[in-house]
């Protein structure tokens, strides 16, 4: 009797382990708008079959729309319609009765016209979140600076992987578009001194905006063109660890950044790290000087597509 106890115990405790992880999963997808087709639907179908009532899709909600960081920073209102439109057909698929505060959120949504920016949040294993003012389009104002890449997000896991690399440390970021690695850098490996930087005006409004939204006002924003940055510069941030994503898509691109490099390794000594997503190989300019492919997984931490081959190197003398 005390076994059969124990047995139904650890079922039990099995089914709330597995259902707080896909409202997790729904959360994690949620806040950084990821397809659609990503969420756990399957779960969720399978959960509204077998107890024929909405109590998943009311905890789900709690966990999305109605949770508090919607509230500060809400994904795009097209988002978030298209997310409850997807739940409430899934609803009527099973033949559940209609749950009232999915319609009466939807009503907060629908009609609603978006902006050109939304935010989207980034959740980190601590339970803490990036939050970003991102553009809605990939490619905009002239730049693809205002939106998350995915060599960004892979950084950033890297670097959760391997905090050492970064606590206590200077860091200088090249290219640091909206913040997203730089951000996730200062929440988790505390570095002593972070200095983001980036060249184009837009995106460093942006920058310096996401670094405020994220009260990390005690690190720098600089504006920093690689082809006319001085050793004087360099010597003055001196940086342990450098570090950059997604800045090598072209052959004139990497000439300019080898360039960079070459003068933060004549000033001194740090670690470089350069995380690129090769799109296309015959366009792909990988820096020409003295460097290794660093090979091994990361920690799954962030949604994002991980079909493209994503490259980290990294730089030496």
């Amino acid at each position: 009797m005390n076994m059969e106890h124990s047995e139904q115990n650890q079922t039990s405790d099995s089914k709330r382990v597995n259902k707080m992880d896909i409202l997790r999963d729904f959360q994690v997808s949620f806040f950084a708008m990821s397809r659609m087709v990503s969420f756990p639907w399957t779960f969720l179908e399978k959960d509204l079959e077998s107890n024929k009532s909405s109590n998943l899709i009311s905890d789900i909600l709690k966990q999305t729309c109605l949770h508090s960081l919607c509230r500060k920073f809400p994904p795009s209102f097209r988002y978030r319609k298209l997310f409850l439109s997807e739940l409430i057909r899934r609803e009527e698929a099973a033949g559940c009765d209609p749950l009232d505060e999915l319609y009466d959120v939807l009503a907060e949504v629908v009609g609603a016209e978006d902006a050109t920016e939304c935010y989207k949040s980034y959740l980190l294993p601590s339970g803490d979140a990036v939050s970003l003012l991102e553009n809605v389009a990939l490619i905009s104002e002239g730049t693809t600076g205002l939106v998350t890449w995915e060599a960004a997000l892979y950084l950033a896991e890297w670097a959760l992987d391997h905090r050492q690399a970064f606590t206590g440390r200077t860091i200088l970021e090249l290219g640091s578009g909206v913040g997203l690695t730089g951000i996730t850098i200062c929440r988790s490996c505390s570095p002593n001194r972070y200095v983001f930087s980036d060249c184009h005006p837009r995106v460093l409004q942006k920058l310096r905006d996401n670094v405020r939204l994220n009260g990390l006002s005690e690190h720098s924003v600089e504006e920093m063109d690689w082809t006319t940055a001085t050793e004087e510069h360099i010597r003055q941030i001196g940086a342990d660890t450098v570090i950059a994503a997604d800045v090598v898509y072209d052959p004139d691109v990497a000439e300019s950044l080898v360039k960079m490099l070459s003068k933060i390794l004549r000033c001194s000594s740090p670690e470089v790290f350069i995380c690129s997503t090769i799109r296309n190989q015959e366009t792909y300019g990988k820096p020409n000087c003295h460097h290794c492919v660093m090979t091994g997984a990361v920690s799954h931490v962030f949604p994002y597509n991980r079909v493209s081959a994503i490259e980290m190197i990294e730089l030496y003398r």
